[in-house]
């Protein structure tokens, strides 16, 4: 859910406005993502080869630059085969997944 703030300010002719801002998302990551990489040995590159994933997005993943909740499911089924888990095993405190 997208939260907003609402603020007043000026508006490019020097009108009062009210502006609706959209607030940054809490910064999430795959933590278990890096987990499971480095339980298995791997370096990024060697996971980005295995699963045909970019290594930037595996980075971005890792670091929360990418929202890991709007990750694409084929992206996360293919690092699941490749460190041999599964999807479910990079989120293990959500329930719906």
């Amino acid at each position: 859910m997208e939260k907003y703030k609402i603020v007043d300010g000026i508006d490019e002719q020097g009108n009062p406005k009210t502006f609706k801002i959209l607030l940054p998302q809490e910064p999430t990551k795959l933590d278990t993502l890096k987990e499971i990489r480095l339980k298995r040995g791997y370096s990024r590159h060697k996971l980005a080869m295995l699963s045909k994933i970019n290594e930037m997005t595996i980075n971005a993943l890792e670091t929360g630059v990418n929202a890991p909740l709007q990750a694409k499911l084929g992206t996360l089924i293919a690092l699941a085969k490749a460190l041999r888990c599964k999807v479910r095993d990079f989120y293990p405190n959500e329930k719906d997944i």
